[in-house]
């Protein structure tokens, strides 16, 4: 019996060195093969062959390669290329008449079809003569009579946020009257 019991013993002891081998072998095959897995590409290949291009209707790759994003962006260069500043004499916030053909213009910038979509920021400016407190206040109402003269013009008020830099922001920081003119101004940003 004891013969038995030490033949059991033994059998028993490599029947579980086994299963716990196959475990481990199992176990590590199942790693394996989750971590290659992840290593596999996901993007099927792009053939751009002049073949490719004609499947596609004869349509320019070079158009089809630009994203949405670059074609707003592109839009909004184009606009704020166009766009003009608007000047206003010292200690002043409305629009002279010298100054109207610009907001017009703005205007039918901001009016096009395919710039409906986009918003204006409408940014006032002083020059530094004053406290920071009333140009930050001039320019706030400088902001104000463009924005309002805009949506005079067609231009959805709610596209237009306004606001003012005061003196902080200026274009120009030579102590004469001429550049002092340049800097009370109200410039116009075209946003996403």
């Amino acid at each position: 019996m004891v013969i038995f019991s030490k033949f059991y013993d033994i059998i028993t002891l490599n029947f579980y060195k086994r299963m716990k081998m196959k475990k481990v072998v199992l176990t590590s095959a199942a790693i394996a093969a989750l971590l290659l897995s992840g290593c596999s590409s996901k993007n099927p290949e792009v053939d751009m062959s002049a073949d490719a291009n004609q499947n596609m209707g004869g349509m320019n790759s070079s158009d089809n390669m630009m994203s949405d994003s670059e074609r707003l962006q592109q839009l909004i260069s184009s606009i704020e290329g166009q766009v003009q500043t608007v000047y206003f004499d010292f200690d002043k916030f409305n629009i002279k008449g010298d100054m109207q053909s610009a907001i017009n213009t703005n205007a039918g910038l901001f009016n096009q079809s395919e710039a409906q979509g986009l918003s204006v920021k409408v940014e006032g400016n002083c020059d530094e003569w004053g406290t920071d407190e009333y140009n930050y206040a001039l320019g706030l109402k400088r902001a104000k009579a463009a924005k309002d003269a805009l949506v005079k013009q067609g231009v959805a008020a709610d596209r237009i946020t306004v606001v003012s830099y005061g003196e902080s922001n200026p274009v120009c920081t030579d102590k004469t009257k001429a550049c002092d003119a340049q800097n009370r101004r109200a410039e116009f940003k075209v946003l996403p």
